[in-house]
């Protein structure tokens, strides 16, 4: 998902301690993805209540969202809107994809092979209008922000952020950086311990940080150039051009003055408009309609949703609450109550 932008933009190694106390948007569709495909089973079987219904979603949320308050990170969960048209095709192809995959798992399962099948299972996730509504439900039960975007989540984060009203957005993706967002945050809810997909090697993973400004001196290039690269190598909005790679791209776009230019270079003609495209990132849909507040966690509630209702555990709902709590109360000081609720 997202452009392949890793290769082109400039990255740094931070940690928790660099980001606490600062407010990081969260691109809430990436995220709960994440959750789906990670929380499993050796076979693949994602965590489910007693009436089978999927909680990975929901267990990634409070236990990983938890320990990034603790170490008193503030996020705000942004959620996509309405999908722009131009996405549909790449909407098609991933249902396909999924299509596929959930065959292919049940195969794998049935020969006894888990290890694919956990690789078949992380492919075939989905994640639908109910685990959203659910998402949406829990995080305002643990008096986290939510913000609902009327179209690409990414686009209102970016917004946020070049206002002033967050720090930085947090996602896999690097989308956020062609809609103008200053500072990207990765890999904020999968640090710790990775294992290589077929391999039994383990590997670290920490944040980090990535400049659009840092990144775009370092390759020379303004911002509309970058997303002139992104859609060379491919968005989710148009395919990309053939025998184009990142580094090939950076080429064309610093040695020619307009697309059209561009176009003509490569000797191939797109099937779609690419000013639709660029205005996409260029001039993203937003809303000003939002609210960033923070309150403390509804204990009561949170216990009624998850446990009462989908056989979470007790003990570690409570546990993940007094994390929360305790970050607001640290030392018991109001002026640090203040800077939390601020």
């Amino acid at each position: 998902m997202g452009v392949d932008l890793g290769s082109l933009v400039s990255k740094r190694e931070i940690n928790f301690d660099y980001l606490r106390g600062r407010v990081l948007a969260v691109d809430a569709f990436n995220t709960l993805y994440q959750f789906l495909s990670i929380i499993r089973g050796v076979d693949g079987s994602p965590l489910m209540d007693s009436r089978g219904r999927i909680t990975s979603h929901l267990s990634g949320l409070l236990y990983r969202t938890a320990n990034i308050i603790e170490n008193e990170i503030k996020p705000v969960f942004v959620f996509d809107g309405e999908p722009s048209k131009l996405k549909e095709k790449t909407r098609e192809e991933r249902k396909r994809i999924r299509t596929e995959a959930e065959v292919k798992y049940k195969e794998a399962l049935k020969e006894g092979k888990l290890e694919e099948a956990r690789k078949y299972a992380q492919q075939a996730v989905k994640l639908s209008d109910e685990m959203i509504d659910e998402a949406k439900e829990l995080l305002k039960l643990m008096g986290l922000p939510v913000v609902q975007a009327p179209s690409e989540g990414e686009a209102q984060a970016a917004i946020m952020a070049s206002r002033g009203k967050i720090y930085a957005c947090a996602s896999q993706d690097y989308d956020a950086l062609l809609f103008g967002a200053p500072i990207l945050v990765r890999n904020l809810t999968v640090t710790g311990k990775r294992k290589l997909p077929g391999r039994d090697v383990y590997i670290d993973i920490h944040p980090e940080e990535i400049s659009l400004e840092e990144t775009l001196s370092s390759l020379g290039i303004d911002r509309k150039k970058l997303v002139w690269i992104a859609i060379l190598i491919g968005t989710d909005f148009n395919e990309k051009f053939p025998g184009i790679g990142p580094k090939k791209a950076l080429q064309l776009v610093k040695k020619h003055s307009s697309f059209e230019e561009i176009i003509k270079a490569t000797g191939h003609e797109p099937e779609f408009d690419y000013r639709e495209v660029e205005a996409i990132f260029l001039e993203p849909k937003y809303s000003e309609d939002f609210s960033i507040e923070f309150r403390m966690p509804d204990e009561e509630g949170l216990k009624r949703f998850l446990c009462d209702e989908r056989n979470f555990s007790e003990e570690r709902v409570s546990k993940a609450i007094e994390k929360i709590k305790a970050a607001l109360q640290q030392k018991g000081t109001q002026a640090r109550l203040d800077a939390w609720f601020k």
